[in-house]
């Protein structure tokens, strides 16, 4: 009896383990040094966190300055071939705005788009 109770309680712990696991590896650094756009909200150069939720086609993204969330947009993952060495973002331009048309983050082999077109590489996006 004892020994079944220890098993739940171990087989529990994993459980937990794992969805803190899979919950830490949803979210990446974000810098840009123009003022960029997402969701139409206007996010000024700078660092931020990125936490996302789903998959597929069904994917939510926040942008975070701290604990405050500063602009949340629906996205599409994609699957890379090769994992960025570093932080990704490619940025449209177009009526003098630059928005944010996919994110990529280093060392994952997934990437995010957001929509757009006309899509010019931001460069190195860790700093």
């Amino acid at each position: 009896m004892r020994l079944k109770s220890f098993a739940k309680t171990v087989a529990f712990g994993l459980t937990l383990l794992a969805a803190i696991g899979a919950f830490a590896s949803n979210k990446g650094s974000f810098h840009t040094s123009e003022t960029v756009v997402i969701n139409g909200q206007a996010l000024p150069a700078g660092d931020y966190q990125v936490q996302w939720q789903g998959s597929g086609s069904n994917v939510e993204l926040s942008f975070m300055k701290g604990k405050k969330e500063i602009a949340k947009v629906t996205a599409t993952q994609e699957d890379l071939q090769q994992a960025p060495i570093n932080d990704e973002a490619i940025v449209s331009h177009s009526n003098g705005q630059a928005s944010v048309s996919e994110i990529r983050f280093a060392g994952k082999k997934t990437a995010f788009a957001l929509g757009g077109s006309d899509r010019a590489s931001m460069g190195d996006a860790s700093k």
